[in-house]
C-alpha cells in the first residue's frame, strides 16, 4: 500500500469492459476482441476561433477545398495530408484555421487542434506530449492515456480508425514531430502548418503541398479595409499602400496596424505611418527580402503605443516560456491583482499582441512571444526581470503544492515550502473547491509546471527546481506521468545536491525512488530509496526513516523479497507508533499483513488488514480503506470464504471508480478475476484480466500488465483452451525477462510449463529463478515444477 521469449513481442488491446477475452496470432499481438459497439463517440471541437472579418486568399481556399473534393472522392487507402508553408506571419494558421471551419460538416466526427509549437522560444510540443493531449480530450474524464509514445500512438490510431476527424496540426517544426500524430486509414484529413517545407511528407506520404506567399498590395489594402472601414473615415488609398508596404503585406503586421488605426479614428494615417517609419528607421531592417524584421517593425510600433503597464505585462509575459497561461499566473508576473490584470490582457488582445484561446487562458503567436521576451532584455533590468520571473514560478508553486494536498491530505505537500509558502504579492493562488477542481487545474497547468522546473534549473533558482518537482510528486505518481516525473526529478536531485540541502535530497531521491519502482524497475528504485533512508538517518529524522523504511518495503515486496520486506515494514510500523501517527500507522499495518499473505499465514494478514481499514475508515481515506479490503479479498478468498472476499474487493473496486484511480482499478481487478476463478467461473475472470491489462498498459505499469496476461492465460487453461493459455503466458514471459522481475517471471514460466508439450526448457529457467526465494510461496512453486517434470 503506497501514501499515495517466443515471437510474441507486443501486447495490444482495446474494447469496452464487456468484452470477450480472446486470443489472436502470436505474431499479430494479443487483441480482445469486443461483442458490443463502441462506446458512445465524444466528437472533439477543438478549432480555434474563426479569423473576425477573415478576408482575401480566395484562391488557396479554393485549392484547399480541391484538395478536400479529391480526398472524398478518392479511393486511395492512406489518410489525406495537405501541407501549408510559407514565411512566418503570412497567414497560415488563419488560413487553415478559417478553411477548416469552412468544411466542418465534412468531419461529422470532430476536429482536432493542437500547437506544436514549432517555431516558439522554448522547447516544441513532443509527439507524445500532442498525442497525450488528443487522447485525454477523446477519452471519458479519469480513463488513464498509455504511458510510451509508441502506445499513445497506437491508441489514438484506433481511435480514429473508421472516424471522419479533421486534424489541425500547428506550426510543426519537422517531419519527425508530425509523423507520430497522423491517423493510420482513410476517411481522417491532416493539415499542417509549418515555415519548413516538412518535403518528407509530400516525398514519402504524398501531402500535398500548398506555399503561402505574402499577400498582393490589393489583398493588403482589402485586409486593412475590413479592419479600419467601420472605425475611421475613409483614408487616402495612397496611404494605405504605403502603410501596407510598411508592414510588408504580411497578414499579421497588418491586422496590428489596422487594429492601430481603427483605435485611433481622429488621427491623421500619415502620422501613424511617419511613426512607423521612425520606428522602421531604428530597426533599419526593412528590405524586400526581410519580411519578418518588417513583422518585428510593426510589433515595436504597436508595443511603444501600449500603457506602461500594459507594455510591462506584455514583455513580462516574454518570460512565461509554457505555451498558454491563465490571468492568474500573468498577474504574478507584474505583481497586480488579478482583476487588474484581466483588463491588461483584454488591452493586449484587443491591440492583436495576445491571443484569447479560452476562458481565462491566452497565448501569443510565435513572433510576438519571440519579441515580448526580446523586449523584457531591453526593457527590463536583470534584477527586474529575475524577480518577476521568480515571483511567477513562487506562484506555481504554491498553487500546485496546495492542489496537491487535496491528492494527499495525510501528507500536505504545502508542508515542504517552509520559507516559500507565504505570498509574494497580490496575486492569491487558486481556492480549490474540491479534490476533481485541483486535478482539474493540474491537468490544464501541467505543461507549464514541468516547463517551470526547467526553467527555474535554468535560472539558477535551484530552490524552486526541486521543490516544484516534489511538490507535484502526488499529481504524477495519480497519473504514471513517467517521463516528466523522471525528467523533472533529475533536474530536482541536480538542483538540491548543488544547494547541499541534505533534507530536500531525501524528499528527491524518495521521488524518483517511487517512480522507478512504479515504473516497474524495482532494483533502481530500492537504491534510491536506500539513499534517502541514509540521509535521513544521518539527520536523525525519524518521521523521514519511518516513509523511507516503507517505500522500500513496497519495493522489495515487489521483488518478492518478502522477508526482507517483512523487517522494512516492522521497522516502519514502529516508528509509526513511537510517533503516534493513525494514517502511518494503518498504512504500515497493511503493508505489513500483506507481506503475512505472501507467507501463507492468511488468518494473520486478514486480522491486520481489518484493523487497518477500521483507522481509514475513522479518517475518512477511502483509497487507503479500500486497498486493505484489496488485501483482505485475498485472505478471504484463500481462507475459502468466497463470498467475503467478493464482497471486498467489489467495495475496493468501486471506491477507485468514484475517485478516479486508474492505477489503483487495474492492479485490483487481477484479484476480481481471481475471485471468479476460485469459484468456478474462469470465463468471468477473463472480463476483468482484460480489462486489469488494458488499462494497465495505459497507466504504463508493464510489470503489473503481465502479471495480468499470466492470469489471463490461467484462466484459458482453466477452461481448457492451452493454446490461447500457451500464447497469453507467453506473452508475460516476454515482458517480465524484460523487466528483470525473478519471482513473476518463475511463476510465469512455471504456468507456461504447464499448457505446452514440452515443459523441460521452461521449467529450467524457473527453478533457476525460484531457488533465489526461501519462502513458502516459492517452495510451493518448486514443488508444482517439481510434479510437472514427472
Amino acid at each position: 500500500m503506497t501514501d499515495e521469449a517466443g515471437d510474441f513481442a507486443r501486447n495490444e488491446f482495446g474494447g469496452s469492459a464487456d468484452d470477450v477475452v480472446q486470443a489472436g496470432a502470436v505474431n499479430g499481438g494479443v487483441h480482445f476482441h469486443g461483442a458490443r459497439p463502441r462506446a458512445a463517440w465524444p466528437p472533439p471541437r477543438q478549432l480555434p476561433a474563426d479569423v473576425r472579418g477573415y478576408v482575401n486568399r480566395t484562391e488557396e481556399l479554393q485549392r484547399l477545398n480541391g484538395f478536400l473534393n479529391d480526398h472524398l472522392g478518392s479511393d486511395v487507402s492512406g489518410v489525406g495530408l495537405c501541407v501549408v508553408t510559407g514565411t512566418a506571419g503570412v497567414g497560415k494558421t488563419s488560413l487553415a484555421v478559417h478553411w477548416a471551419h469552412r468544411v466542418s460538416a465534412a468531419f461529422p466526427d470532430g476536429q482536432l487542434y493542437v500547437n506544436l509549437r514549432g517555431y516558439d522560444p522554448g522547447p516544441p510540443v513532443t509527439p507524445a506530449h500532442a498525442l497525450d493531449h488528443f487522447l485525454r480530450s477523446l477519452r471519458d474524464p479519469g480513463e488513464p492515456v498509455p504511458a510510451d509514445l509508441e502506445s499513445r500512438a497506437a491508441a489514438y490510431r484506433s481511435m480514429l480508425a473508421g472516424r471522419r476527424v479533421l486534424v489541425l496540426l500547428d506550426n510543426a517544426s519537422d517531419v519527425a514531430q508530425v509523423r507520430p500524430l497522423l491517423p493510420g486509414t482513410a476517411g481522417c484529413l491532416v493539415v499542417i502548418t509549418s515555415r519548413s517545407r516538412l518535403a518528407g511528407l509530400v516525398a514519402r506520404d504524398g501531402a500535398h503541398r500548398l506555399v503561402l506567399d505574402v499577400l498582393t498590395e490589393p489583398q493588403a489594402l482589402e485586409l486593412l479595409h475590413g479592419v479600419t472601414d467601420t472605425h475611421r473615415p475613409p483614408d487616402d488609398p495612397a496611404q494605405l499602400v504605403e502603410l501596407a508596404g510598411l508592414c510588408a503585406h504580411l497578414p499579421l503586421a497588418l491586422r496590428i496596424a489596422g487594429e492601430r488605426a481603427g483605435r485611433r479614428p481622429h488621427l491623421p494615417l500619415r502620422q501613424l505611418i511617419e511613426e512607423l517609419r521612425d520606428e522602421s528607421s531604428l530597426w533599419d531592417a526593412l528590405t524586400s527580402d526581410a519580411d519578418e524584421d518588417g513583422v518585428r517593425t510593426v510589433f515595436a510600433w504597436s508595443y511603444r503605443a501600449l500603457t506602461p503597464d500594459a507594455g510591462k505585462l506584455f514583455r513580462r509575459l516574454g518570460l512565461h516560456t509554457g505555451a498558454e497561461f491563465g490571468a492568474c499566473a500573468a498577474a504574478a508576473l507584474v505583481g497586480a491583482d488579478v482583476r487588474t490584470t484581466r483588463r491588461l490582457l483584454d488591452d493586449l488582445v484587443g491591440a492583436h499582441l495576445v491571443e484569447q484561446i479560452g476562458p481565462d487562458r491566452f497565448q501569443f503567436h510565435d513572433l510576438l512571444r519571440a519579441y515580448a521576451t526580446d523586449q523584457a532584455r531591453v526593457d527590463e533590468t536583470p534584477e527586474s526581470a529575475r524577480a518577476a520571473l521568480r515571483d511567477l514560478l513562487l506562484w506555481y508553486l504554491r498553487s500546485t503544492a496546495l492542489a496537491c494536498d487535496l491528492i494527499t491530505p495525510h501528507a500536505p505537500r504545502s508542508a515542504l515550502l517552509g520559507e516559500h509558502a507565504a505570498p509574494t504579492g497580490p496575486a492569491e493562488p487558486p481556492a480549490f473547491a474540491d479534490l476533481a477542481e485541483a486535478l482539474r487545474w493540474l491537468e490544464v497547468e501541467h505543461a507549464n509546471l514541468v516547463v517551470a522546473v526547467r526553467h527555474a534549473d535554468e535560472s539558477g533558482m535551484l530552490d524552486l527546481a526541486w521543490l516544484l518537482h516534489a511538490v507535484l510528486r502526488p499529481f504524477h505518481a495519480r497519473s504514471n506521468r513517467f517521463e516528466d516525473w523522471l525528467e523533472t526529478g533529475a533536474i530536482a536531485l541536480r538542483a538540491v545536491r548543488g544547494l547541499g540541502d541534505r533534507v530536500g535530497e531525501a524528499e528527491v531521491l524518495e521521488s524518483l525512488g517511487k517512480a522507478l519502482v512504479q515504473r516497474g524497475r524495482a532494483l533502481e528504485g530500492i537504491e534510491r530509496h536506500r539513499e534517502s533512508l541514509a540521509i535521513r538517518r544521518a539527520l536523525g529524522d525519524r518521521w523521514g526513516q519511518m516513509v523511507s523504511a516503507n517505500a522500500i518495503g513496497l519495493a522489495l515486496l515487489r521483488d518478492h523479497r518478502l522477508s526482507e520486506a517483512l523487517a522494512a515494514f516492522e521497522q516502519a510500523r514502529a516508528t509509526a507508533a513511537e510517533l503516534d501517527n493513525p494514517h502511518w500507522i494503518g498504512l504500515t499495518t497493511a503493508n505489513t499483513a500483506e507481506v503475512h499473505c505472501h507467507l501463507g499465514d492468511f488468518e494473520t494478514g486478514r486480522d491486520l488488514l481489518t484493523l487497518a481499514a477500521e483507522v481509514f475508515r475513522a479518517r475518512g481515506d477511502r483509497i487507503n480503506e479500500a486497498e486493505s479490503l484489496h488485501g483482505r479479498s485475498r485472505a478471504h478468498r484463500e481462507l475459502g470464504d468466497l463470498d467475503a472476499a467478493r464482497q471486498d474487493i467489489s467495495a475496493a473496486l468501486a471506491v477507485a471508480r468514484d475517485e478516479e484511480h486508474p492505477v489503483a482499478e487495474a492492479f485490483w481487478l487481477v484479484e476480481s478475476g481471481r475471485v471468479e476463478v476460485a469459484a468456478g467461473r474462469p470465463e468471468r475472470a477473463l472480463v476483468e484480466y482484460q480489462r486489469s491489462a488494458a488499462m494497465h498498459r495505459k497507466v504504463g505499469d508493464r510489470e503489473r500488465e503481465a502479471v495480468a496476461l499470466d492470469a489471463t492465460g490461467e484462466a484459458y487453461a482453466r477452461l481448457g483452451r492451452v493454446e490461447d493459455a500457451e500464447r497469453f503466458h507467453r506473452g508475460a514471459v516476454v515482458v517480465l525477462r524484460e523487466l528483470g522481475n525473478r519471482w513473476q517471471l518463475a511463476v510465469a514460466l512455471v504456468n507456461l510449463a504447464a499448457v505446452v508439450d514440452d515443459p523441460a526448457e521452461a521449467l529450467a529457467e524457473a527453478g533457476a529463478l525460484a531457488a533465489g526465494f526461501p519462502d513458502p510461496e516459492a517452495r510451493a512453486l518448486r514443488e508444482r515444477a517439481a510434479r510437472l517434470a514427472r
